[in-house]
């Protein structure tokens, strides 16, 4: 018997409850999506328009396209920073647009048949900027003149490309190059680096260990500590690493609101920041110390502080008043006294010659306030001020006194590149490398700087490696 989701108010209800329940998920793999696209056609549907052989070739670019957008979400943030649910109803809109612009004119109308499908029947469902960017640009070699012609390669293996039209038997022929395609596409039709596979490997297993974690017992048998000998041995020796606590009044003081430096407001408010989170880790550890001896109650923030210190996560109550992070428990200590120890140098020597950007509890102020120091230099509009970067060649540590206008920054990875520091220029990772180092970027401000059109990449910057983040009050994302 089969159940479908159309609700009824005259079925019978014991029957729901006894049967099995299933649901219909989109394949996985380029060869099957491509198999299920190419099952809901045939050789008359391959053949509705004045022009079938164009049609056939772009009906197959569109179906490859849809595929590959789909499987790109198993790459995490690499494929897709939030991954969109694409089904077989944007498909399906996307076929009748192109049978009814092919009938309607002479020429394939490109740019249309583009605009139509990345930003209308695909982009509609897309939220994110650089999301929307990447669709278009991946829709566009397969909407293109290339693709018309037998042979035209979508990767650069030769594996995939445009299958000349069998015109006896179209859909049989197409039936046949998708079944001998591999069952796991590589990377590199995707448009990635070999390295994306062991990102992607990296992230199942995390899950699969994440949810192993979860089901263990929160009793132990035979020796070792206990689970509650755990918590409170971490707790402790967390709380003993802590510094002391920031002077905000002191702070304040020393680097009063200024016309020209409003670099002593982002340093005041980080100060700010930060120390609203030490006072929590501060309170909560010993709370959760004394709730594991007994002499407090043991209530269910303490509880979900517990089972989180054991399971080596962020505690949400720390969270809450975090910055931004996925690094596991003990990484996320060390980051966060390494950003404390930032916060003290600069409050004691002054402002650095190099900035750690990835210490910044909020960035966008500490890029904002460098523009505004050199708009208010200048007595112009910060409006007309902007950025342009420039990679000297001195290592970090060998730099030692600041720029004349703008700043020095580094604490800066690439993902998915790599910066070569003899041409000055991205280039491909190395194999097994999935991250690479900035080197120092001088950030330097200009008036009314010319939009530069042609020989670079715009490139993303997020704060994390789940690129996704939410708007704050202020307009920025998180």
């Amino acid at each position: 018997l089969w159940l479908t989701s159309m609700p009824s108010k005259a079925f019978p209800v014991s029957v729901l409850q006894q049967g099995i329940k299933m649901t219909k998920e989109p394949p996985k793999g380029m060869r099957a999506n491509l198999r299920n696209a190419y099952y809901n056609l045939d050789d008359a549907k391959l053949s509705v328009t004045d022009k079938p052989n164009k049609f056939r070739k772009l009906i197959f670019g569109l179906c490859f396209f849809h595929a590959l957008i789909q499987e790109r979400r198993k790459f995490g943030p690499l494929g897709w920073n939030i991954p969109y649910e694409f089904n077989d109803t944007d498909l399906d809109i996307s076929i009748s647009q192109l049978e009814l612009y092919l009938n309607k004119y002479q020429e394939v109308p490109w740019e249309v048949l583009n605009t139509l499908t990345s930003y209308i029947n695909y982009g509609g469902r897309v939220t994110d900027a650089i999301d929307m960017r990447c669709i278009d640009v991946i829709l566009r070699q397969f909407y293109c003149e290339g693709v018309l012609k037998d042979d035209y390669r979508f990767s650069d293996s030769g594996i995939y490309y445009s299958v000349p039209v069998n015109e006896g038997e179209p859909h049989q022929g197409y039936i046949d190059y998708i079944e001998q395609l591999p069952v796991n596409a590589a990377p590199e039709v995707f448009g990635m680096h070999e390295n994306a596979n062991i990102t992607y490997a990296l992230s199942e297993t995390h899950l699969l260990f994440g949810t192993l974690m979860q089901l263990q017992p929160r009793t132990s048998s035979g020796g070792g500590l206990t689970r509650e000998e755990v918590i409170g041995d971490t707790a402790r020796k967390i709380q003993e690493r802590l510094p002391i606590d920031f002077d905000i009044e002191a702070t304040s003081m020393r680097y009063p609101t200024r016309y020209d430096e409003s670099m002593n407001t982002v340093l005041v408010q980080e100060a700010i920041r930060y120390q609203a989170l030490l006072d929590v880790v501060r309170s909560t550890l010993p709370q959760l110390r004394r709730a594991l001896k007994g002499l407090v109650v043991l209530s269910a923030d303490l509880e979900a502080m517990g089972d989180a210190i054991f399971a080596q996560r962020v505690p949400s109550q720390w969270e809450a008043k975090a910055y931004p992070c996925l690094k596991p428990l003990d990484g996320w200590v060390n980051e966060f006294l390494q950003r404390l120890d930032f916060i003290n140098k600069w409050i004691e020597n002054g402002n650095p010659p190099v900035y750690w950007v990835s210490g910044f509890f909020f960035p966008q102020a500490f890029f904002t306030g460098q523009l505004q120091n050199f708009a208010r230099s200048l007595q112009i509009p910060i409006d007309s001020t902007s950025f342009a970067q420039e990679y000297p060649d001195a290592e970090f540590e060998d730099i030692t006194e600041k720029p004349p206008t703008g700043c020095y920054i580094n604490g800066l990875f690439i993902e998915g590149a790599r910066w070569d520091k003899s041409a000055k220029r991205l280039a491909e990772p190395l194999p097994k490398v999935l991250f690479e180092t900035m080197p120092v970027i001088y950030f330097r401000p200009e008036q009314n700087r010319a939009e530069v059109t042609e020989g670079v990449y715009r490139m993303p910057l997020y704060k994390v490696l789940s690129r996704a983040g939410t708007l704050s009050t202020t307009g920025h994302s998180t």
